[in-house]
C-alpha cells in the first residue's frame, strides 16, 4: 500500500476502537528505544538484553502504581485486553463456579464467559443496566451466590460511554471474598483507577486506546491473594530445566517473548499522560464531547441512544438517523465527509438488545485527545446534512 496516508483529510472519531493519531513523541521515543535495544528481554546477560529487561521491569512498576496495585510482579503483559480477559476468566473459573457480569459488556467478556458456561459447566448471570446505562450495585449483590467466584464489570462502555459504580460493587465483593475484576479497556488512561481504594482485585487493560501505546499490548494488574491458573505454557527465560511452567508471577501468566515495542509504547504513553495531566486530557475530550452531543441532539431526525448525562461518562455516544441504516450512515460519513465512525453492534450485543438497537446497531462517535473543535463542527454538520437528506427522501 502507498504511504504515507494523509491523516489531515480525516476527521477521526473512532477513538473508542483505537486512539489515532498517537502523539508523535510517543511513537518516536518507543521506536528509538526499540531500535536501540529491541532484543529478547530477560533471556541473557549482555547489555542490550539487560536494557530491554530494565524497560519491561520499569513499565511494570509504573503501571502497578498507575492502577493502585501493590506488587509489580503481578503486572502481567498480554497481547491486548481480550487476551488478558481470557487469561483471567479461564484461569479463575472452573466447573461448578458461578460468575456475574452485566449487559454493558464487550464480547471480550461475554464470549469467554459463554464458552465457560457451555463447555466447562460454569453458571453465568448478566445483570441488566438501568435506564441511565449504569448497573445498580444492589442488582449485582442480589445475584451473588455461595459459589460465585468472579464478578467482572465493564468499567466504561464502548457503546454509550457510561462509567459503572465499581466502588459500591467492589465493597460488596470484598465482604464476601469474591474476586472483582474490571474491564478497563475504555477507562485506563482516561479516568483514575485505584485498586486499593475501589476494592478492585484485577484490572484488565489494553494499551492502544487511552494509554496511547501501539496495538498489540495490554495486560492484567492483579491484586494480592488473587490466584489465576496458567492456561498456556512455554518459555520464560527463567529456570529452563523445569519441565513445567513456572508458578510465580509474572511468569505464571506470561509465556514466550513479550512485545518490547508495545511495552515501550506504554512506558512513553504513561509519561505523556503524566506530563499533560490525565484530568486535563479528560476535560479536553469531554468539552469537545459535550459540544458533539449537543449538536447531534439538536439535529432533526437524529436519535441519541443511552443517557445524555455528562456525569459518570466517557466521550462516547451512539446515534441513529431515521430512515437510514447505520452502516449506510457510516459509509456516507466516510466517503462524503471524511468522518471516521464505527457502526453496527460495536462487539457489545447485549446492551444493543437492551436498548432495542440489536437488529442493526448504531453509529458510534468517540472523541480522543488529538481531536479539535473543528473536528466536532465537521461531524455535527455532516450528520445533520445526512439526516436532512433522509427526511427529504421520506417527505
Amino acid at each position: 500500500m502507498d504511504l504515507p496516508f494523509d491523516v489531515s483529510t480525516v476527521v477521526y472519531l473512532d477513538n473508542a476502537a483505537t486512539t489515532f493519531p498517537k502523539p508523535k513523541e510517543i511513537l518516536d521515543q518507543a521506536l528509538a528505544a526499540y531500535a536501540s535495544f529491541g532484543v529478547n528481554p530477560g533471556r541473557s546477560g549482555y547489555d542490550l538484553c539487560l536494557a530491554a529487561g530494565n524497560l519491561v521491569a520499569q513499565t511494570r512498576r509504573e503501571l502497578t502504581a498507575f492502577f493502585g496495585g501493590s506488587d509489580p510482579n503481578r503486572l502481567v503483559f498480554a497481547a491486548n485486553a481480550t487476551d488478558a480477559l481470557n487469561l483471567l476468566i479461564q484461569g479463575v473459573l472452573t466447573e461448578g463456579d458461578h460468575a456475574v457480569s452485566t449487559t454493558i459488556e464487550h464480547n471480550s467478556v461475554i464470549r469467554p464467559l459463554n464458552h465457560m458456561a457451555r463447555d466447562r459447566g460454569v453458571e453465568v448471570d448478566f445483570v441488566p443496566v438501568e435506564r441511565d446505562g449504569r448497573v445498580d450495585p444492589r442488582a449485582v449483590t442480589r445475584r451473588l451466590r455461595p459459589n460465585t467466584r468472579l464478578v467482572i464489570v465493564n468499567h466504561g462502555s464502548n457503546v454509550i460511554g457510561t462509567i459503572q459504580p465499581v466502588v459500591e460493587i467492589g465493597a460488596e465483593c470484598r465482604k464476601r471474598g469474591i474476586t472483582f475484576a474490571i474491564d478497563a479497556s475504555q477507562t485506563a488512561g482516561m479516568v483514575p483507577i485505584d485498586m486499593r481504594a475501589t476494592g478492585v482485585d484485577v484490572v484488565a487493560f489494553t494499551g492502544h486506546k487511552s494509554l496511547l501505546a501501539p496495538t498489540g499490548i495490554g495486560g492484567l494488574c492483579i491484586g494480592d491473594g488473587v490466584e489465576i491458573r496458567p492456561t498456556r505454557f512455554g518459555g520464560t527465560g527463567v529456570n529452563s530445566v523445569n519441565p513445567y511452567h513456572l508458578e510465580e508471577y509474572p511468569y505464571r501468566l506470561e509465556a514466550g517473548t513479550g512485545n518490547v515495542l508495545g511495552i515501550a509504547g506504554l512506558h512513553f504513553g504513561l509519561a505523556y499522560i503524566e506530563a499533560r495531566g490525565m484530568e486535563a486530557i479528560y476535560r479536553h475530550e469531554m468539552t469537545l464531547f459535550a459540544a458533539l452531543q449537543e449538536g447531534l441532539a439538536a439535529a432533526e431526525g437524529v436519535t441519541l441512544h443511552g443517557t445524555t448525562s455528562l456525569e459518570h461518562r466517557l466521550p462516547v455516544l451512539s446515534f441513529t438517523i431515521a430512515g437510514r441504516d447505520p452502516s449506510d450512515v457510516g459509509t456516507l460519513l466516510d466517503v462524503e465527509y471524511g468522518v471516521a465512525a464505527r457502526t453496527g453492534l460495536q462487539c457489545a450485543p447485549l446492551i444493543h438488545r437492551q436498548m432495542g438497537t440489536g437488529a442493526r446497531g448504531t453509529v458510534r462517535l468517540s472523541v480522543g485527545p488529538m481531536n479539535t473543535t473543528a473536528d466536532i463542527g465537521a461531524a455535527v454538520e455532516a450528520v445533520s446534512e445526512i439526516a436532512a437528506a433522509a427526511r427529504a427522501v421520506t417527505a
